[in-house]
């Protein structure tokens, strides 16, 4: 990932302005998505850790000054045209994270939340619909960690959201006493992977719609997985786990 180095002017289709003022010898070019340090209060290109505050509507230059000596020029609200990493067209309404200043995808895996999909252009590109005072990021408030291959569970994993991306990924839990509960979603596009958990095998998963049964896993459905579908799994009783939360095709191992 590369900062941008040089103005790169975007498409809005409307928004609010704001000023903030910058961090000390930096520059923040025309496009770039700009962050708010937390421990400062002032805006830089955008890193991970930051607070969204919109995009920069100019150059601000404040590569020879102190904290504070300038203000960037920032659109705060409104609709743009970025590349998004792997969007297609049916990624319409999903979140949209960047990872620096002109890095955007859909992944909550060490991204900051910028906005939503709102509306599909061509193969990696859309109209982002983003507003840095209001909108809040959906899958906010966990660690998230991506898994591309078969992965086991462990103690560190509880209150964790895991996403896969990979078709065919298990995801195996311990034995139902081992940890309180965790989130595991589907990060990749329409139709392309399915999602397996599979239990011990003296556990069985319940939930709604689930004729649970032990050593049987609970599967989201490729043909129909979409990105974001999730299930929220947590210690059940003596039978084993339970579901309390989903989204998307989830089905019983046959």
């Amino acid at each position: 990932m590369t900062t941008l180095a040089a103005n790169k002017p975007r498409a809005y289709e409307f928004g609010s302005r704001n000023a903030l003022l910058m961090i000390a010898a930096d520059i923040i070019y025309e496009g770039a998505a700009v962050g708010v340090v937390p421990a400062s209060g002032h805006a830089r290109p955008l890193a991970a850790g930051d607070v969204f505050a919109g995009f920069a509507e100019a150059k601000a230059d404040n590569a020879s000054g102190a904290a504070a000596a300038i203000r960037v020029e920032l659109v705060e609200s409104g609709k743009i045209e970025l590349p998004v990493t792997g969007l297609v067209i049916t990624d319409i309404g999903l979140p949209v994270y960047a990872s620096d200043d002109d890095t955007f995808s859909l992944s909550p895996v060490g991204g900051v939340f910028i906005g939503i999909v709102h509306r599909f252009v061509s193969a990696g590109y859309g109209i982002v619909h983003f507003d840095a005072p209001v909108l809040v990021d959906p899958y906010g408030g966990f660690v998230h960690e991506l898994k591309s291959a078969n992965y086991t569970v462990d103690a560190e994993d509880a209150g964790k959201w895991i996403w896969v991306d990979t078709d065919a990924v298990v995801i195996t839990l311990p034995a139902v006493e081992g940890i309180g509960g965790l989130r595991i979603g589907n990060i990749a596009a329409y139709g392309v992977s399915g999602v397996a958990i599979s239990p011990a095998a003296a556990d069985m998963i319940e939930g709604p719609d689930i004729t649970a049964a032990d050593n049987k896993d609970l599967i989201n459905t490729k043909a129909t997985a979409r990105r974001g579908d999730f299930v929220e799994i947590g210690y059940g009783d003596a039978n084993g786990w339970s579901v309390t939360r989903k989204r998307g095709t989830w089905a019983r191992e046959a």
